[in-house]
C-alpha cells in the first residue's frame, strides 16, 4: 500500500485528526455557542459511525494518521458512542485515541467507554466556583462535572483538565485549579480565549495571556519550571511546580501561536474537512462517503485540503477573519 503523507506547502506533516461526532451540547458556554435558539444539524446530515470509521481507516492506512481525538459539541450526547470507540480502537496503526468532554455524562458512560478501548480523556472545567460556572456555561452543572472527573479517575482513564482563561472573568480561578492539580496529580491546561464564539463578542483585551497566568501562579503558589518534554506539534507547553507537586499546561493560541508546527486537521460532524481550526473554507467529504467514491478519492480530497492550508491563523494580523462556524459546530 502506498503511503500518501499529508504534507502542506510549508512542510508540515499532518498525522493528527480531530473528529467531531455531534454539534449538540448539554452546556451553553458563551465562548462556544449561543445561549438560545441553537440551530443544530438535521440528523441525516450527521455522519454515521460507519462513515466515520471508514474515513478514519483510510486516513490511518493510506495517510499515516496516528492520533484521533473525538470531539463535539459534547461527544457523550451522541447515543451509543461506545460503539464508535470500539470500531476505531481496533483499527491497526492507530497509536492514540482520545476524547474531549465536559464530563457531565461520565458517571453513566465511563465504564462502557473504557471497555470499548478508550483510555485518554480531556475534561473541560473552567472554574471551581459554582456561580462563575453558571455564568460561563449558562447551566448549574458544576457538581456533575466534578462527579464526572472522579468517575473517570476511578475507571482508570488518563485525565487532563482544560480551562479557558478569560481576562476580567477567570483570574480568580487560576490558583484553585492549580491547587487541584497539586492535590490530585491531574494536569490542568489553561487555554487562551479564542475568537470562536457564536455571538462574536471576543475581544483581544479579554485574552488572559500565558505570561500573566505564569506570574500569578508563581507569586501565589510556587515557582514554575518548563518540563522540557514538549513536542513542537503539541499545542500545550507543560510546566511543573519547583517542589514537584502539580503539572500545568498552557495553550497560548494568541500570545504564542504554534502554527509553524501544526499537525492537525478536523472532520466536522457533517463531514467537512477543515485544515485549520480557524479556516474559512471546507472540503466536503460527506458527499464522497455517500457515493461510490474510492479510498483514493477520499485521500485526494484530503490532500488538496491540506495543500491549501495557510501558514497560520492570522489572529494577530489585520487579515484575520473569524470563521462562520462557532466552536461547537467545528469541533475542538
Amino acid at each position: 500500500m502506498t503511503l500518501h503523507v499529508l504534507q502542506d506547502t510549508f512542510g508540515r506533516v499532518h498525522d493528527n485528526l480531530r473528529v467531531s461526532v455531534t454539534d449538540r451540547c448539554n452546556l451553553r458556554c458563551f465562548y462556544c455557542m449561543p445561549a438560545e435558539n441553537v440551530q443544530y444539524l438535521p440528523r441525516p446530515e450527521v455522519l454515521t459511525f460507519e462513515e466515520i470509521t471508514r474515513f478514519v481507516r483510510v486516513m490511518i492506512g493510506h495517510c499515516g494518521i496516528r492520533k484521533i481525538r473525538l470531539t463535539g459539541g459534547e461527544p457523550l450526547v451522541r447515543q451509543n458512542l461506545e460503539r464508535l470507540i470500539e470500531q476505531l480502537a481496533t483499527i491497526p496503526g492507530l497509536n492514540d485515541l482520545a476524547l474531549t468532554t465536559n464530563g457531565i455524562l461520565l458517571p453513566q458512560q465511563a465504564a462502557a467507554l473504557y471497555a470499548a478501548g478508550l483510555r485518554r480523556l480531556n475534561i473541560s472545567i473552567d472554574t471551581l466556583d459554582r456561580d462563575r460556572f453558571q455564568q460561563m456555561t449558562r447551566r448549574d452543572s458544576l457538581e456533575q462535572v466534578l462527579a464526572g472527573i472522579e468517575a473517570a479517575r476511578e475507571t482508570g482513564f488518563h485525565v487532563k483538565l482544560n480551562a479557558v482563561a478569560i481576562r476580567g472573568l477567570t483570574e480568580e480561578d487560576l490558583v484553585p485549579l492549580a491547587m487541584l492539580s497539586r492535590e490530585s496529580g491531574l494536569e490542568v491546561r489553561f487555554i487562551e480565549y479564542m475568537p470562536l464564539d457564536a455571538e462574536r463578542s471576543w475581544e483581544r483585551d479579554k485574552v488572559l495571556r500565558t505570561e500573566t497566568m505564569l506570574e500569578r501562579l508563581e507569586q501565589e503558589i510556587a515557582p514554575l519550571v518548563p518540563l522540557g518534554d514538549h513536542a513542537p506539534s503539541n499545542p500545550a507547553v507543560a510546566y511543573g511546580f519547583e517542589d514537584g507537586r502539580g503539572r500545568i499546561g498552557f495553550i497560548s493560541s494568541i500570545s504564542r501561536p504554534f502554527c509553524a508546527h501544526c499537525n492537525r486537521f478536523r472532520l466536522t460532524a457533517d463531514g467537512k474537512i477543515r485544515n485549520c481550526l480557524f479556516s474559512t473554507e471546507e472540503t466536503d467529504l460527506r458527499s464522497l462517503l455517500r457515493s461510490d467514491a474510492s479510498d483514493d478519492d477520499l485521500v485526494l480530497a484530503v490532500q488538496q485540503s491540506i495543500s491549501a492550508k495557510k501558514e497560520g491563523h492570522e489572529i494577530n494580523t489585520a487579515r484575520f477573519l473569524q470563521p462562520d462556524r462557532a466552536m461547537h459546530s467545528i469541533g475542538g
